[in-house]
């Protein structure tokens, strides 16, 4: 029942068939995983899967054995040495003391470099071994994005005189394998026959059940919530924050406690919260698991109870319509019984599914995890919301214990659909920072001029020999660090932060929020078609017979009998309560015939009708994406006769069934051709009458067998109207300088029809289609009007040539062509596919390739689409969002919100009034509530509830009743599987695309804060460097007040920025998509010189104003003077000066004036710098330490200030017109 597949260690081929349907969620936990040697002598050479990229062996070393431990003893005995002999005890205390500090801070930095990179903690601290038999843990490294590297422990199980050697790693369990010398995942073997399944009778014996167990593991999905202490110190421990905490120290030393300890407070208090947020957000995710409850099981050929976390794949179970709480426990192949279910909490669609059982599908097929899961598996964590008992059972096949429907465990914990899509939302999300190598690279920029004002600092200081080499190297260590200010890893997180939860109000949700900001620099829009740029609500036109536009027929009752019972019959829809279930497609056809769909999957025409009689669908093959066709075996009873008629229905595109008739009417491709132009969807219509045949026959045939010999019952034309708001909001995104292309499985002269109107396509340039060529040999562009014929590619080799002939046309490709190019003219495609527009009859996994080649050409891409055959291209985009088909209204959201607050408002009152708060059921201290009901009851058994006490108060009795209606509120409030989808990074509750718009406005806005949040930080560390360097040599110094001032109003302008809106409408322009840009570096640059030439001026002045006499004292104490004063006032000005300049919101967020909690700052942050230079507030002055100036610098101060401002805004807009935005 078992069974591992090895991968190569040089395969590539996993990676390409990730997205056959909503199974692309299993391919990364829940397909075979394994991580082979390649060979079994060196495991240093791992191979890949979607989870893991490679493996290592190791030891841990003793500590005295850590590969620093030698080190930094000679080190340190060497200094010691040096101090003791060369320089002297009493004589040079204080560099013996700053010799042991450095090398003090070096082993710190090793040992944090062990914890923050696996690498340098594998290499200092494991010895690597080859034989893993003899190795204790193993370095595991991950894919992208699926999470960050972990030493995990390998552990050692015993059973039956066998050991077996495995790890687990983000839920998942690797076991080694002696035969193939590899680790992997054990999995069930599902790639067996359909009667395998059909005649399994579960686990025989409870040997059997451990085994599977020993093997497979149980149902358990388990998940711990940490300490809230052990993850603040995980957080801690984190690069910034440690360097943060090394600053604070630095400041400490330099007599500047408030400063320090306001700093240090604010960096804990903010980690903190991200502590609790996030712990938080894991008890969430912890209830999302599924709860356990009993379950029928068949094991030892008797039906009993066990709890759900105690399934084992390979079991057989019996599930049906459960209570409130009991999901489907795991993911489970139906052998018997159809059944209807809702999967809303794992794809987000509220519109239920209907599941097939296999017990009358072929016995020989094989079964296909990726093409059958989505007709005959029900996922785990879905909700069965009506079943059939199975009928009577066939030879071999298990009979049902209470009605409900029988199937097969074939994953289970971790592995299902549900438990992948926990450990995507638990392992695969990176830290919500934006353009974290960029960061690292602009900070490196920033410190060579640090280093220079650092080094002449030294080079100035230690001319005169009585300054203390301590405070020097303490004074340059503070320069050092003033290059990475304590608030910047606050603010790249506020700056994503706040888009995330923008995005939440309007309905967006994200799991992994590091892509938010590369939708602001999206090239590429692309869109599904179907129920995303048009709506669900389809229209049947009519049925079309001929190519004449009067062969078209409009009224049902017009209709010949063939076609009607082709419409009525050849479907997949299903009847739940009153409401039909399936496409929408299909339900429209049904509707527009006016015949009406029972239980009993028979369709009866309406009584108006006469000499009509009903029809009894026996077998259906359903549509499959691949055949393109749906095939149904039905039988009505002629009339006047009791015996059954049988016919086979069959529909699909018109190509597919084009050989399938006997006789072709002569203008058969004249008229769908015709039809699929005027942007109709079009599907050809076939029906047989069968010979004498039983009904148990049927399920042995195959369903080539009915189609064929077929007679022509017409075409049916249904349109798809676009969405209300899908022109202006395409319009929107092409003004807003994005490409727009549509990749669809639709017909591509439907699809080229659609992008005409949507303005995909240009209407001046003719479309050219490459579709499969009838010899299958000559490959020729042809015009959408049939006008136009060109070979597949210009035969001229001229570059401009080439490029006039792509901009000369529309280019439209269909599934087989793209397959072709791809194949066989790999080149070309790579030239031709930028300006492709259409994309039709793709494949879903052809989706994702065309996804996947935009990208290699360097093209940030959106996916637009459903989140069912659209998941592989989703996932594999930039930026995935995924549409859902419940509509999401705003309004309403916004009345509920109202209504909730009027409902805590007349809570409190009655508490003031003197009504007492009830205690919650599940709060501390609460009263266990008894669990009165059964599990084991009788379906139809009524639960018991305890009697309620009497409230006699009414005012109690209201209080009560709020205080339940806003708990149950709050309950819908959180955010559930169902709106994460697992189809795409972002699901959008809107079934507009409107959407699209919100996830781009709110990329830009991250970009341009980022972009702007680096400009004022660069400049301000620019300004400070030097402030630190020259002016500390003239015996500048800020007082501890001072410092802790002007750090609030920084924080609060940077609050200000990250919390900027974007506009309501696009802009043409585009920002820019990095840091390093002539535009950046340029203005940063200029506006420096300005800044420091203001500096310059003004202390130049201060000199004058109040001369020194004598050597500056450098290790005095900070008092008040007029050179500090005009210091500290400059350059708070020139702050204020920064951010007043360089925040620029429009065209992509608010400008300042609409900014106004921005504009307030820096107001008020203008007006105090104003008021102090003025000296008017006597006791403010004081109260900062600063003295009076005189009339004449303070005018000159005031001056340049003002210069200073309107050079910089100059200098700055500018650059961003010459060398800014991108069009």
């Amino acid at each position: 029942m078992l069974y591992s597949r090895t991968v190569s260690c040089g395969s590539k081929s996993l990676l390409t068939f990730l997205n056959r349907s909503l199974l692309y969620l299993q391919t990364r936990c829940s397909h075979d995983f394994n991580i082979g040697f390649q060979g079994s002598a060196d495991p240093e050479t791992m191979g890949l899967d979607q989870l893991v990229d490679s493996i290592t062996p190791y030891n841990i070393r003793p500590i005295a054995s850590h590969l620093y431990v030698p080190p930094f003893a000679v080190v340190t005995a060497i200094w010691t040495y040096v101090w003791l002999n060369n320089f002297g005890y009493d004589e040079y205390y204080e560099l013996g003391m700053l010799g042991y500090a450095v090398i003090f801070v070096l082993l710190c930095l090793v040992l944090l470099f062990c914890h923050w990179l696996m690498p340098v903690r594998c290499f200092f601290m494991c010895s690597k071994q080859k034989d893993v038999q003899k190795s204790s843990h193993v370095c595991v490294e991950p894919t992208q994005n699926n999470g960050w590297p972990e030493l995990v422990p390998l552990m050692r199980t015993k059973r039956d005189q066998q050991t077996k050697l495995w790890f687990e790693f983000q839920r998942v369990h690797y076991t080694w394998e002696d035969e193939s010398q590899s680790f992997q995942t054990k999995v069930l073997d599902t790639s067996k026959p359909m009667e395998f399944f059909q005649k399994s009778h579960g686990f025989d014996t409870e040997d059997q059940v451990k085994e599977a167990k020993y093997l497979l593991g149980d149902n358990k999905t388990e998940m711990v919530v940490p300490q809230f202490l052990e993850m603040f110190i995980e957080r801690a421990t984190a690069p910034f924050f440690v360097f943060q905490v090394f600053c604070v120290g630095l400041w400490c030393l330099e007599d500047m406690w408030y400063y320090s300890l306001f700093t240090l407070f604010m960096l804990m208090t903010f980690e903190a919260t991200l502590v609790k947020q996030q712990m938080k957000n894991m008890a969430e995710i912890r209830n999302m698991g599924n709860k356990t409850y009993m379950i029928n099981v068949l094991r030892g050929k008797k039906w009993q109870k066990i709890k759900t976390e105690e399934l084992v794949a390979g079991d057989i179970v019996s599930i049906g319509r459960g209570g409130e709480d009991e999901c489907v426990p795991c993911d489970l192949l139906l052998l018997r019984g159809p059944c209807i279910v809702d999967e809303s909490m794992l794809t987000g669609e509220s519109v239920p599914q209907m599941k097939e059982p296999i017990e009358d599908v072929e016995k020989c097929k094989m079964f296909d995890i990726d093409t059958d899961s989505r007709l005959h598996v029900i996922f785990g964590g879905t909700k069965v919301v009506q079943h059939t008992a199975p009928g009577k059972a066939a030879d071999g096949m298990v009979k049902s214990p209470d009605g409900n429907c029988i199937c097969y465990v074939i994953r289970t914990g971790f592995n299902t659909s549900q438990g992948k899509l926990l450990r995507t939302i638990m392992f695969g999300v990176k830290k919500a920072t934006a353009n974290n190598l960029e960061t690292f690279c602009f900070i490196l920029f920033l410190l060579i001029f640090a280093i220079a004002a650092a080094a002449y600092l030294w080079i100035k200081g230690s001319i005169d020999e009585t300054r203390s080499k301590y405070k020097l190297f303490l004074e340059c260590t503070l320069i050092l660090t003033s290059v990475i200010p304590p608030e910047l890893p606050i603010e790249l997180s506020l700056a994503v932060n706040s888009s995330l939860m923008a995005l939440q109000k309007l309905g967006i949700f994200c799991t992994e929020p590091f892509r938010i900001p590369f939708a602001g620099k999206v090239d590429i829009c692309c869109f599904d078609k179907t129920g995303t740029l048009t709506t669900d609500n389809l229209v049947v036109e009519g049925v079309a017979l001929n190519n004449e536009k009067e062969g078209m027929i409009r009224k049902v009752e017009d209709l010949p009998l063939e076609s009607l019972q082709v419409l009525a019959s050849c479907h997949s829809l299903v009847r739940f309560d009153d409401d039909l279930v399936g496409d929408p497609l299909e339900k429209a056809c049904l509707s527009w015939c006016d015949w009406s769909l029972t239980k009993g999957d028979a369709v009866m025409p309406p009584k108006t009708s006469k000499g009509i009689t009903g029809i009894k669908i026996f077998h259906r093959y359903h549509f499959s994406s691949a055949l393109k066709r749906m095939t149904v075996v039905a039988g009505y009873q002629a009339s006047g006769s009791s015996d059954t008629v049988f016919i086979a229905a069959v529909k699909g595109a018109p190509e597919v069934l084009r050989n399938m008739y006997t006789n072709l009417p002569d203008d058969y491709d004249a008229a769908y051709t015709r039809l699929t132009r005027q942007g109709a969807r079009v599907l050809a219509m076939g029906i047989r009458k069968l010979g004498e045949t039983r009904v148990g026959e049927l399920r042995d045939k195959k369903r080539e067998s009915f189609e064929n010999d077929l007679v022509f019952a017409g075409f049916v034309v249904i349109s798809c109207p676009l969405k209300s708001d899908t022109k202006s909001m395409i319009r929107e995104i092409i003004d807003s300088s994005h490409a727009v292309v549509m990749i669809t499985g639709d017909n591509p002269l439907t699809a080229c029809h659609v992008a005409n109107v949507l303005k995909f396509t240009k209407k001046s340039l003719p479309t050219l289609v490459l579709d499969e060529p009838e010899d299958g040999v000559n490959w020729v562009w042809k015009s959408v009007d049939g006008l136009i014929e060109l070979p597949l590619k210009p035969k001229t080799t001229n570059k401009m040539e080439r490029i006039a002939f792509f901009k000369s046309h529309e280019f439209c490709l269909t599934g087989s062509a793209f397959h072709h190019l791809v194949h066989n003219e790999h080149t070309f495609l790579r030239e031709l596919v930028l300006h492709v527009k259409v994309f039709a009859r793709m494949a879903p996994k052809q989706k994702e390739r065309v996804i996947n080649e935009l990208k290699s050409l360097g093209k940030v891409t959106l996916m637009c689409g459903d989140g069912t055959n659209d998941v592989g291209a989703l996932k594999h985009s930039n930026v995935g969002v995924a549409l859902l088909t419940n509509p999401y209204d705003a309004e309403k959201a916004a009345e509920k919100e109202k209504e909730r607050k009027a409902k805590i408002e007349e809570a409190k009152s009655l508490v003031r009034g003197g009504a007492t708060i009830p205690p919650r059921p599940n709060a501390p201290g609460a009263p266990a509530v008894p669990n009165t009901s059964r599990r084991d009851a009788p379906p139809g058994a009524r639960a018991r509830t305890a009697p309620s006490p009497m409230v006699n108060n009414p005012a109690q009795a209201r209080l009560e009743s709020l205080m339940k209606e806003l708990e149950d509120e709050e309950k819908a409030l959180v955010i559930k599987l169902g709106d994460a989808s697992i189809a795409a990074p972002f699901t959008s509750k809107y079934t507009s695309i409107a959407s699209i718009c919100h996830v781009i406005k709110q990329g830009r806005c991250t970009l341009v804060t980022t972009l702007q949040m680096f400009k004022i930080l660069a400049l301000n560390a620019l300004v400070s460097a030097y402030s630190l360097s020259a002016l500390y040599l003239d015996g500048v110094k800020f007082s501890d007040t001072q410092a802790t001032v002007q750090g609030l109003l920084l924080a609060a302008c940077f609050l200000f920025i990250s919390k900027s809106k974007p506009l309501k409408t696009l802009s043409r322009q585009r920002p820019m998509a990095n840091i390093f840009n002539a535009y950046t570096l340029l203005t940063v640059t200029l506006q420096f010189v300005v800044h420091f030439s203001c500096l310059l001026y003004i202390v130049g002045l201060a000199h004058e104003a109040d001369p020194k006499d004598g050597p500056t004292d450098l290790e005095a104490k900070f008092t008040p003077n007029i050179l500090n004063t005009t210091v500290y006032i400059i350059s708070m000005a020139l702050q204020v000066c920064t951010f007043a300049v360089n925040y620029r919101g429009r065209p992509f967020m608010e400008s300042l004036f609409e900014n106004k909690a921005m504009l307030y700052s820096i107001m008020f942050s203008g007006g105090a710098v104003f008021t102090l230079a003025s000296g008017q507030a006597t006791d403010l002055m004081n109260q900062f330490e600063l003295v009076t100036l005189p009339e004449t610098l303070r005018n000159a101060l005031l001056m340049c200030v003002s210069a200073d401002l309107v050079l910089c805004y100059i200098i700055d807009r500018g650059l961003n017109f010459f060398l800014g935005d991108m069009f």
